[in-house]
């Protein structure tokens, strides 16, 4: 019962939270068009640029996240070969890690292609 409670506070908070948003943008809109505003200061300069598609940024991380899953499955391993750490909490923890900057980095180069 009070997992429902929690999950219908959550609800009303992010459904007041967009709510707040999209009312108080129209209004400041319509205050702005009412005074005779360009109707052009609602966009901005890079919605005119063409991004990158949306399939070289999809390839590039999910490539980036299985590199970095890769290698840290092959560094555990090393690792577990020539130390002592337990390999219970050394492969998991190995993964996440470099799949994390795989991740990381899938987002720079991302942003890079993004700028050109």
């Amino acid at each position: 019962m009070e997992a429902a409670i929690v999950f219908m506070f959550l609800f009303a908070i992010i459904f007041g939270i967009f709510y707040l948003f999209f009312t108080t943008r129209n209004k400041e809109r319509l205050a702005l068009i009412e005074k005779g505003a360009d109707a052009t200061i609602f966009f901005s300069k890079k919605e005119n640029r063409k991004a990158a598609p949306f399939w070289k940024v999809l390839i590039l991380n999910i490539a980036l996240l299985l590199i970095g899953i890769g290698s840290g499955i092959l560094l555990a391993s090393i690792l577990s070969t020539y130390t002592e750490i337990d390999n219970d909490s050394l492969y998991p923890a190995l993964m996440f890690l470099m799949a994390g900057i795989g991740l990381f980095v899938g987002f720079t180069l991302t942003k890079k292609l993004d700028e050109e």
